[in-house]
């Protein structure tokens, strides 16, 4: 496993500068955003001549390397929101946002092709979360599922064509948003090779899901890892509840993101499960932890999850208690 970092966090910041800002602290491995206009990563860029070899040296010549892309805008209208929600991401009829979304998701997987990255980061969308709830419309949810089926099987199968893997970052307000909706996911789409995911212990954690069973079922289709960590203020659940709306810096505020290690997560465990299942790849670390500075959360994060990363996997003892057929 290698620590991570989500180049997202300074987005007003051009990719190498960022890059320069966190080498002191030990992240090895960068998540890009390359959702249009981010300012870090353009997929149009990439695919011009020379270019995705020039970004790869840039990485290179700083001691790390790309681990994936992130495209959680474009990717978001797919699905929907396709009102007045999303016309932050790109304005037009629905008809045009998902066929924006789609068309900047799959140039993605051609930019991750060019930087020989495997893994893209994104959402699925969902136009009503609230049909997740059976009352008013109990066949609602079923109607979205065809939507994805619909939707998103020919960009997986672009997403192979390319090389890529697309893993959904399991988050409320999506079509995946819990354990369930995941499994339900690759079964209806007929667990298609190109579909995984982006395990954020913070954002399954709003809904009490506890990540090592998450990780213990979904296994080898984990794909990526956010290094992200979420605090459920006790004083405060009583009162609100998990589904408070509201500003992230309201004190009387029951669920909140943090920084690794100053949230609810275990995180030896967390570490512990993916190591059984096979994840060797990075944690990312995402600031959305508003009672401290990104700088902040960059120093303390590699301090907190740089110990913990296991290296290699267990290699097995071979003295005579643990020979061949006792091997534990």
């Amino acid at each position: 496993m290698k620590l991570g970092f989500f180049t997202a966090n300074f987005t007003e910041k051009p990719l190498e500068e960022v890059i320069r800002m966190i080498e002191p602290y030990g992240y090895e491995a960068l998540e890009i955003p390359a959702y249009e206009g981010n300012g870090q990563l353009e997929p149009t860029d990439v695919l011009k001549p020379e270019k995705a070899e020039e970004i790869k040296r840039m990485v290179k010549s700083h001691n790390m390397e790309i681990a994936a892309l992130a495209n959680h805008s474009d990717s978001f209208l797919i699905m929907g929101p396709t009102g007045k929600e999303t016309d932050f991401i790109f304005k037009g009829t629905p008809e045009e946002k998902v066929k924006h979304g789609t068309e900047c998701l799959i140039r993605t997987a051609q930019a991750a092709n060019a930087l020989e990255v495997s893994t893209i980061v994104g959402y699925p969308g969902v136009e009503n979360w609230g049909r997740f709830f059976f009352f008013p419309y109990g066949q609602g949810w079923a109607e979205y599922e065809e939507q994805f089926v619909e939707r998103f099987t020919p960009i997986l199968d672009k997403f192979q064509e390319y090389g890529c893997k697309f893993a959904i970052e399991i988050h409320p307000n999506s079509f995946v948003y819990d354990l369930k909706t995941a499994v339900r996911a690759l079964e209806l789409v007929d667990y298609h090779p190109a579909l995984g995911y982006n395990l954020d212990p913070a954002n399954i954690q709003y809904l009490l899901l506890n990540p090592c069973t998450v990780i213990d079922t979904l296994k080898d289709r984990i794909y990526h890892v956010h290094a992200k960590d979420a605090e459920l203020a006790e004083h405060n659940l009583g009162a609100a509840g998990t589904l408070q709306h509201g500003d992230m810096h309201d004190l009387d505020r029951a669920y909140r993101f943090r920084i690794p290690g100053w949230g609810d997560v275990q995180w030896k465990k967390v570490i512990t499960e993916l190591s059984l299942v096979g994840y060797t790849g990075p944690l990312s670390y995402e600031h959305e932890d508003v009672t401290m500075s990104r700088m902040d959360g960059v120093k303390k994060t590699a301090a907190f999850l740089k110990p913990l990363l296991i290296e290699n996997v267990y290699e097995g003892r071979q003295d005579k208690l643990f020979g061949e057929g006792n091997e534990k």
